[in-house]
């Protein structure tokens, strides 16, 4: 037999749709949740009072008394140590995984000026075996804090980087912490003297059980175009013409391995060494005898990109506490609507086939 329901003939208003809700709240007040959801487990929102089973009624106040214990705690999913079956993607060994620029204020030791308590922005990194999910990064953070009041040097990483390779049970691991080291410097002839900011980073990193420290300053001075001083010297001496070379803003990345058994190489050596193989180091404070020296002391160091690094080699070759080294020069010309660059290494530590293809574009000093 055929059933045939009866089609509505029109549509209902407001007052039916209310006596029908009544109806069925009426309903759904004496059935069981097993009913309530075989004919539409969305009736349940029509009982906020009642907690059914298909629909729970959650808290929607923030519980601010509420505390962790250890029973609880250990009832919390941890993905990132599931097993290995949650790997996504090739089971592959990750070189690196971390965090980076973590930042927090961390007292660092200087030559000249006792110590200073700079922000610093941390990268720390580990290996990840092949049939591992994942690592907690916040063990990375916890590690650092746990050494973070005492005086920094390359000694407090190595404590760092011990705990966090330890927590997260890794054979290769790196921390590099990146800051703005302040330095006085006085002015070439005036007398007055301001605070220049070197972009410094340290690295330590560990790789078969072989750990190498690292420090990376970027040195910011100007160039003087050798070929351009000699052809605006001849229109002066040939046609009286007046003309002036080109220079320009140039920075130099000077990354360096130290060796563990010498004496300690401070921050304001390396700038020193970076001094001595090219002088016109950019100005703080400047009066007109000062703009007046910094021109003649550009035109008695004229130097082309290829110089720079040769320069720069000279000095960290004479330096015992120096090992392995890289130089990146980037001359940002005036003249050219690109830049002139360069790159010197020696030993291993820094030899590569590739370079990544934006290195020289970050050979820029914002100011």
């Amino acid at each position: 037999m055929n059933v045939h329901m009866s089609k509505l003939d029109h549509a209902p208003d407001r007052d039916e749709a209310t006596a029908a809700l009544e109806l069925l709240r009426a309903w759904a007040t004496t059935a069981t949740p097993t009913e309530v959801a075989e004919l539409d487990p969305a009736i349940a929102r029509l009982l906020p009072d009642h907690a059914l089973t298909n629909y729970p009624d959650l808290s929607r106040v923030y519980p601010e008394d509420f505390t962790v214990d250890d029973s609880y705690k250990a009832t919390l999913p941890d993905l990132q140590n599931g097993p290995s079956s949650l790997i996504r993607g090739a089971r592959q060994q990750i070189q690196h995984v971390g965090i980076s620029n973590f930042r927090l204020p961390i007292r660092f030791h200087t030559r000249d000026n006792g110590d200073l308590m700079l922000e610093t922005s941390v990268t720390g990194t580990v290996s990840l075996e092949a049939d591992k999910k994942g690592i907690n990064m916040s063990r990375i953070m916890r590690s650092f804090y746990s050494h973070a009041e005492r005086t920094f040097s390359f000694e407090v990483i190595e404590a760092a980087l011990d705990d966090y390779k330890s927590d997260l049970d890794s054979f290769d691991a790196r921390i590099q912490m990146r800051f703005s080291f302040p330095m006085r410097v006085e002015s070439l002839r005036s007398g007055l003297a301001g605070y220049q900011y070197y972009d410094i980073a340290l690295e330590l990193v560990e790789r078969a059980g072989v750990r190498k420290k690292i420090m990376h300053l970027d040195y910011v001075y100007s160039s003087t175009c050798p070929c351009s001083l000699e052809l605006s010297e001849h229109a002066r001496s040939q046609r009286g013409q007046l003309a002036t070379p080109h220079s320009q803003r140039s920075v130099a990345r000077v990354s360096v391995e130290l060796d563990c058994d010498a004496d300690c190489l401070w921050f304001e050596d390396l700038i020193e060494a970076c001094r001595r193989a090219v002088p016109t180091e950019t100005q703080v404070m400047v009066k007109r005898e000062d703009e007046q020296a910094f021109a003649e002391l550009n035109a008695a160091n004229p130097i082309f990109v290829e110089d720079a690094v040769r320069l720069f080699c000279a000095e960290l070759q004479a330096d015992p506490r120096i090992g392995d080294f890289r130089v990146i020069a980037s001359h940002q010309e005036s003249l050219h609507s690109h830049d002139a660059v360069s790159l010197l290494v020696e030993g291993e530590t820094f030899a590569a086939e590739s370079l990544d293809p934006k290195l020289f574009s970050t050979l820029i000093h914002a100011g």
